[in-house]
């Protein structure tokens, strides 16, 4: 075998080797990043009166600090879906605010489980920061979920930059062109190391008849 092309098929190898690797960490951080967003995109214009969520969990970005010190401004929570009559005292839940005219979603621990003027379940709620209790009760339709417990120090911001148009270039469309480019490198390099394994073949054939030619002619003389 030839010294030369046993070097270059080693070091093609070694190349679409790290390429491949490098594809399947774009793939194992870009691809569930890529996927969650499309899907928290998706349901939030289909059904804009309710906060998107994937498999009954829903993140939520904190943007004050009413329930310091458990949960800060800038976290972002997960909560997940619950049903009103198994939401219990001391419970973290968020709601949309029934005090609110736009659609903003409030997170505050449950002070007392009541009753609505129509007999329905309502729960009287507090930041627990707060010095009084929220004004208003809030009605079982109002819930949105349960804090679950988990929650990521200063995720918030980012989460609100995923929903800009930047946010949505670098984390939406960027992956799928870095992925789009992945294959299209591996598929040249794939294509080139077996080009140059075919050359190498053709060559080595060529030398052992040419050798067999001199070998030949040898033998004659």
């Amino acid at each position: 075998m030839n010294t030369t092309s046993e070097t270059n098929k080693q070091k093609t190898n070694i190349r679409h080797k790290a390429l491949t690797v490098i594809g399947t960490v774009l793939c194992i951080i870009l691809v569930p990043i890529l996927i969650v967003n499309c899907t928290l995109i998706i349901r939030s214009y289909t059904n804009s009166e309710k906060v998107p969520s994937i498999g009954g969990y829903c993140p939520m970005i904190v943007l004050t600090d009413s329930m310091y010190d458990v949960i800060e401004s800038g976290d972002l929570i997960f909560c997940k879906s619950i049903d009103a009559k198994d939401v219990k005292e001391q419970d973290i839940i968020s709601f949309f605010d029934p005090s609110s005219n736009t659609q903003s979603v409030v997170t505050h621990r449950v002070v007392e489980v009541t009753t609505d003027k129509n007999g329905n379940i309502a729960w009287r709620t507090k930041g627990d920061a707060n010095n009084i209790e929220d004004q208003a009760l809030v009605p079982a339709e109002n819930l949105v979920g349960i804090y679950t417990g988990t929650s990521i120090s200063g995720a918030g911001d980012f989460v609100i930059f995923l929903s800009t148009t930047w946010g949505l270039v670098i984390f939406v469309a960027l992956p799928l062109v870095l992925l789009i480019i992945y294959d299209i490198i591996r598929r040249r390099t794939y294509e080139k190391i077996k080009q140059k394994d075919t050359d190498a073949l053709l060559a080595e054939l060529e030398a052992l008849r040419a050798e067999k030619v001199d070998k030949d002619g040898s033998n004659a003389g």
